[in-house]
C-alpha cells in the first residue's frame, strides 16, 4: 500500500496514546474539485484536516500522523463519547458530495478504503462497532459519506456493521406506517445503537434528522426521514450487533 506524505498544519501538537484511538470516521470531501479539497485541508486558516485522504485515482495521502489529533469530526458524539477527534482517525474520500452532484465511489477508491482501513483496524485493534460515518456522529450537521458509500460491502470485509436481514424479505415493509409508540421505540433503538441525543433541537425535528442519518447508513435505497416498519426491523437487528 503506497502512501504519499503531504502534511497539514491543522492538528493538536500533543501526542495521544495508541489506546486512545478507538474510532475510524469516514468523510467525503464535499467540494467542487479535488484540488480545492486538498488545498483546504492544507490551509492553516481552514482549521480542518484529516489523517488520510483518498484521491479520485485511489492514491492515499497521509496528512496528519495518527499519533496526533486531526480536526475532522468537529462537534460530534457517539454512545457516551463526545468530541470524537481525540479518539478517532479521520479518512477523507474525494467526492463532490450532495452539494456538487454526488457521485458513486469508484472501485479503485473502494479498494484503497479496504486496504487502508484493514491496516488501521489491525494496528489499533478497532472494533467494527466504532467504524462510523461523519453523519453518524454529527447527524444535525453532516450527510457524508452518504448513501452511496459501500457500507454493506465493507461489512462483508469485516469493516463496520451491517444488518444480516434479507433485503427482499424486508422490502415489503417499506413505507408501512407505524404507531406513535413504535416510532418512539425506533428512536430509542437509535440511541441504544449509538446516535447521540441533542436537546438543543426541537424533538420532532431531531427525530427526523437522526432517522435520515440512519437511512443513509443502513437503508440506502430510500432516504426520506420517515420512520416505517422496515426501518424498525433493521434497527432491531442492528441492536444485537451494536450492544
Amino acid at each position: 500500500m503506497k502512501i504519499t506524505l503531504n502534511f497539514s498544519p491543522n492538528f493538536d501538537p500533543k501526542k495521544r496514546k495508541k489506546k486512545e484511538i478507538k474510532f475510524i470516521v469516514f468523510h467525503y470531501t464535499g467540494m467542487a474539485t479535488e484540488k480545492k479539497a486538498i488545498d483546504k485541508l492544507l490551509n492553516h486558516n481552514s482549521k480542518v484536516s484529516c489523517h488520510y485522504f483518498i484521491k479520485n485515482n485511489a492514491e492515499i495521502i497521509k496528512m496528519v500522523p495518527e499519533i496526533y489529533t486531526a480536526w475532522h469530526a468537529g462537534v460530534s458524539g457517539w454512545k457516551k463519547i463526545k468530541s470524537l477527534n481525540k479518539n478517532s482517525i479521520g479518512i477523507e474520500i474525494s467526492n463532490p458530495g450532495h452539494e456538487f452532484k454526488y457521485l458513486n465511489f469508484s472501485r479503485k477508491q473502494i479498494n484503497s478504503i479496504l486496504k487502508l482501513t484493514k491496516y488501521l483496524i489491525k494496528k489499533y485493534k478497532i472494533n467494527s462497532k466504532f467504524i462510523l460515518g461523519h453523519s453518524d456522529i454529527a447527524p444535525d450537521r453532516k450527510q457524508d459519506p452518504g448513501e452511496k458509500f459501500p457500507w454493506e460491502l465493507l461489512s462483508k470485509n469485516k469493516i463496520g456493521i451491517w444488518h444480516d436481514l434479507n433485503p427482499n424479505e424486508i422490502k415489503v415493509y417499506r413505507k408501512l406506517k407505524l404507531s406513535n409508540l413504535l416510532k418512539i421505540k425506533f428512536i430509542n433503538n437509535l440511541y441504544k445503537i449509538g446516535y447521540h441525543r441533542n436537546s438543543k433541537i426541537r424533538k420532532n425535528k431531531y427525530n427526523k434528522i437522526i432517522t435520515l442519518a440512519f437511512q443513509r447508513r443502513f437503508r440506502q435505497e430510500l432516504i426520506n426521514g420517515k420512520i416505517d416498519k422496515e426501518c424498525l426491523i433493521i434497527s432491531e437487528n442492528l441492536l444485537k450487533k451494536f450492544n
